[in-house]
C-alpha cells in the first residue's frame, strides 16, 4: 500500500478546518450581514486599540498586507472606518473606527458571541475549552 491509498481527504486538518471554517461564515453571514468577518475584526481590534496603522492592523488582525488593503477600502467606502496619512510618517496610513463603525461593533458583538456559540455548539463545554487551547497552540 502506498502513501497515496493512507491519504483520506476527510481526515486532512486542513479540509477539516476549511469545512469548519465554511460552516462559521455562514452562520456569521447569516447573523450580521453589513460586514463579513474579516471586516468585524477590523471593527473589533480596532475598538480595543484605538487607530493602528494600517500595516500593524494587519498583523493584529492576522491579514496579509493585500488583505488588509483591501478590508480598509471596503469599510471605508461603507463608512465604518476613516484613513489618513500619519503626521509623523506621511507614507503611513493610519485606520480610526468612525462613530458608525463604533455603533455597528457594539450593536453586534453579543450577536458575534451568540454565532461563535452557534459554531461551537456541537460541542459540550470542556470540548470548546479545549479544542479553542489546542488550536491556539497551533497558531
Amino acid at each position: 500500500m502506498s502513501a497515496a491509498d493512507d491519504y483520506r481527504l476527510d481526515d486532512q486538518i486542513g479540509y477539516v478546518l476549511r469545512r469548519v471554517t465554511q460552516r462559521h461564515l455562514a452562520i456569521f453571514a447569516g447573523a450580521i450581514p453589513e460586514v463579513t468577518t474579516t471586516q468585524f475584526a477590523v471593527l473589533a481590534r480596532l475598538s480595543e486599540t484605538g487607530p493602528l496603522s494600517q500595516n500593524h492592523l494587519g498583523r493584529a488582525t492576522a491579514m496579509d498586507a493585500a488583505t488588509i488593503k483591501g478590508v480598509v477600502g471596503r469599510l471605508a467606502r461603507l463608512g465604518f472606518v476613516a484613513t489618513s496619512a500619519d503626521p509623523d510618517d506621511r507614507r503611513r496610513l493610519v485606520v480610526t473606527i468612525t462613530s458608525a463603525g463604533a455603533n455597528l461593533f457594539a450593536a453586534r458583538k453579543g450577536t458575534a458571541l451568540a454565532v461563535s456559540q452557534s459554531t461551537l455548539a456541537p460541542l459540550d463545554p470542556d470540548e470548546r475549552e479545549q479544542l479553542l487551547g489546542l488550536l491556539s497552540r497551533l497558531t
